[in-house]
């Protein structure tokens, strides 16, 4: 048999071994959302964040004129980290310190177009993890499986366990600019078609002058004599 399902069938066996408790996983940090910025509004949140840590923030802009927004990044001490001056979309990683950090989008300049926003947040070495690894530890110690260590299973299902969500983040952007390409893909759409009904008029228009012209061409305009 393949290795696969020997692992699989060794790392169900150990989580049974463990107390109540020892084989949580750490639940995921990263989210997204998505929201309506109407025009002339400015719209900011919030992220609490510990020392030490790693903040990654991306965006896009999914429909709207122009499909561009501003964007700032804020420490909390009120420092400007990062200023994105109307783009589209962007891509920023921050090593955090204790305290709120604040990101805004900025439409104040549009006066009639509204935005769709995308944001996804990622957050990562806020504490927990390394406590999880503490606390297995406690239990791998001195222990084997067939040769195999339930250290060394526990880190092939975190490898697993991170690809998953690295494949999750990439589907979720991917949503998001499937999202955005069919939102200016209608926008083109509409846009010939109106185009193509005011030619059609003015063909219509112009043929019907052109008739009247022709016709008025071969008109007997001499008076009878009486």
């Amino acid at each position: 048999l393949a290795p696969w399902p020997w692992l699989l069938l060794l790392a169900c066996f150990a989580l049974l071994l463990l107390p109540p408790g020892a084989a949580e996983f750490t639940p995921s940090l990263d989210s997204d959302f998505t929201f309506t910025l109407p025009a002339g509004r400015k719209e900011c949140f919030y992220q609490p964040m510990r020392k030490e840590a790693s903040l990654e923030l991306e965006y896009q802009v999914l429909d709207g004129a122009g499909l561009d927004v501003d964007f700032h990044l804020l420490s909390p001490k009120g420092e400007t980290l990062v200023f994105d001056e109307r783009k589209s979309d962007g891509v920023h990683t921050v090593e955090t310190e204790d305290g709120d950090y604040m990101f805004c989008f900025d439409n104040t300049f549009s006066t009639i177009s509204e935005k769709v926003i995308f944001f996804e947040l990622i957050l990562d070495n806020m504490g927990e993890d390394g406590q999880d690894q503490e606390d297995w530890k406690k239990y791998v110690t001195g222990t084997d499986l067939l040769d195999m260590k339930l250290e060394d299973i526990l880190e092939s299902i975190n490898s697993v366990k991170a690809r998953l969500s690295k494949s999750v983040q990439i589907q979720t952007l991917l949503r998001a600019f499937e999202a955005r390409d069919r939102n200016i893909q209608e926008s083109n759409f509409d846009r010939v078609n109106f185009w193509s009904m005011v030619n059609l008029g003015v063909m219509v228009v112009v043929s019907a002058v052109q008739v009247y012209m022709l016709k008025s061409l071969f008109e007997d305009k001499r008076k009878s004599r009486t």
